[in-house]
């Protein structure tokens, strides 16, 4: 009697992994035209109201220069806030960006 409950499991479990496989980094070409290096990037779905950790961790992206970045956070989101610290410490905020749509994603001192 037991064996149909444990199959009954294990296709429920079947059905489920798939799922859960959906989700998939997201990368995106992140190109450096300002006149400032980004010494930290952060990123946080937009809606959610933290930053996760810095992208770059210990690097840094020099000015003119670009770089394929990746989120690898699980989650299926393709909107995000991006937080920018550039080497002189000062900071931009770009909020809702479509990364899935654009695919990339370019930094200019007029931004």
């Amino acid at each position: 009697m037991k064996l149909p409950i444990l199959g009954g499991i294990a296709a429920l479990l079947l059905v489920a992994l798939p799922s859960a496989a959906l989700a998939e980094d997201l990368t995106f070409t992140l190109t450096n035209n300002s006149s400032y290096a980004v010494k930290s990037l952060f990123t946080s779905p937009a809606d959610v109201d933290s930053w996760e950790d810095d992208v770059f961790a210990d690097k840094y992206l020099p000015a003119g220069n670009y770089v394929e970045v990746t989120i690898g956070d699980g989650r299926e989101q393709c909107v995000y806030d991006m937080k920018f610290v550039l080497e002189d410490d000062s900071e931009f905020i770009e909020p809702a960006v479509d990364l899935c749509a654009v695919g990339e994603y370019t930094l200019t001192d007029a931004t």
